[in-house]
């Protein structure tokens, strides 16, 4: 659940929906490659911390070749701080805009200072909330605010089929070929960079897998049956975390897709600067009434915080291993690690903030953070199944359809994600 609270949010709300409203139905497939291709690099790299114990980050440090002794990959990897800062800046920004149009504070409600205002605030109360080391109070808001996004978002794509802007079988049916629009692939790359887990969420979730103890409960790897078997025995309820995980986003994306593809997209609305929360509440306003406005209003503000408040710990946590990997500090030292972490905690959503403050299109921030994170994720897939084949041990692996499910999964990452790029330079 806190993997759906990371990931339901800015590539849901935000690009999914962007898309859909530029393209409509079209590129529906996409939204089910998108997740299903990344879930099997989790798997893979979250079994890889399971059986090391260690997160992904140090993995990615062992891949070939070196330069002045770290890996290409790590040195890629140091710098997706920039790309935490431009998704999460965008985020916050969106969150703020949100809040903003619902109580103005100094201003109109799309002003500069009403919404810079709404930024520090929300990120104020995200420190406060993290420095007070309340991360099951995050645990326990984000599994309920996951629920409702889900199930609320799902029953409004049934419930315009009693509008005018009613979607059909055949739509959905042409939805599913696979096509790419002309001049699409820009916000395209960005809704693949940022839909379903992306490489931060992969990334991440192997620190939960070490610290939530699947990893401390397996234990160092001994040679014997009984460490297969334990090995074994978390793997599997790992992977269970990851399709519940899955079906969830999964479902709120297609749900977002969709009433971008039919609302705003058959209306011609297109999603800009800080328009784009107002362009998206037209979804719920022309289809339900006016009245709802400041509901939906509240409702993406809650949406996109959440990511916020799922995301900090996780960043925070591959940041300070990054520099780890580069000898800033021992990452064994629990006290220094510990210390690293909480600074990161309060210095990273500031960056985010001020970002947020002077870039005054939280979309641009958001499809710019998507697309470096479609190449953060080109790297994860390569390191995953280079750690695949030299670092798990192969008692605990899953077998020949899997290996060909990852092997198709990290082909489909890195083909998305050059074309995506060439697409965009070109």
């Amino acid at each position: 659940m806190i993997t759906s609270a990371a990931v339901v949010g800015s590539g849901e709300l935000i690009t999914a929906t962007t898309l859909g409203a530029e393209v409509g139905m079209m590129l529906l497939w996409l939204v089910f490659v998108s997740t299903f291709v990344k879930v099997a690099v989790q798997i893979e790299l979250a079994r890889w911390s399971i059986s090391t114990g260690k997160p992904g980050i140090f993995g990615y440090d062992a891949v070939p070749p070196k330069i002045f002794g770290r890996s290409w990959a790590s040195y890629i990897v140091l710098l997706m701080f920039l790309q935490f800062m431009a998704s999460q800046g965008g985020v916050i920004g969106s969150a703020a805009v949100a809040m903003s149009m619902l109580i103005p504070i100094g201003g109109a409600p799309l002003s500069a200072l009403s919404i810079g205002i709404w930024v520090w605030i929300l990120l104020i109360i995200a420190i406060i909330i993290h420095q007070a080391n309340r991360y099951e109070l995050i645990e326990n808001i984000s599994t309920w605010l996951v629920v409702l996004v889900t199930v609320l978002i799902v029953l409004m794509v049934f419930g315009i089929q009693f509008t005018e802007f009613a979607w059909t079988g055949a739509e959905l049916a042409d939805g599913m070929r696979f096509r790419i629009a002309a001049g699409s692939m820009g916000i395209a790359l960005s809704m693949f960079g940022l839909t379903g887990v992306g490489a931060g969420e992969i990334s991440g979730y192997t620190f939960w897998c070490v610290e939530k103890g699947y990893a401390a409960w397996t234990g160092p790897n001994d040679g014997s049956e009984a460490w297969v078997a334990r090995a074994r025995g978390w793997i599997s309820v790992m992977k269970k975390d990851a399709w519940v995980a899955w079906v969830i986003y999964t479902l709120s994306t297609a749900s977002f897709y969709m009433l971008g593809a039919t609302v705003l997209h058959k209306q011609g609305l297109v999603v800009r600067g800080n328009e784009l929360i107002e362009t998206i509440s037209r979804i719920f306003t022309d289809t339900i009434g006016a009245w709802v406005g400041p509901i939906f209003l509240g409702f993406a503000a809650i949406a996109l915080y959440k990511t916020i408040l799922a995301n900090v710990p996780g960043l925070a946590r591959q940041t300070a291993a990054s520099l780890s990997v580069f000898g800033a500090y021992d990452w064994l030292d629990a006290k220094r690690r510990n210390l690293v972490m909480r600074v990161l905690m309060i210095i990273m959503p500031v960056c985010w903030g001020l970002l947020a403050t002077v870039v005054s299109s939280p979309l641009a921030l958001v499809i710019l953070g998507g697309t470096l994170n479609a190449i953060y994720l080109m790297v994860v897939a390569v390191a995953t199944v280079y750690l695949s084949y030299t670092q798990t041990d192969n008692r605990i692996k899953d077998g020949r359809l899997f290996t060909v499910y990852l092997i198709v999964s990290g082909i489909a990452i890195f083909a998305l994600g050059a074309i995506g790029l060439y697409d965009i330079i070109t």
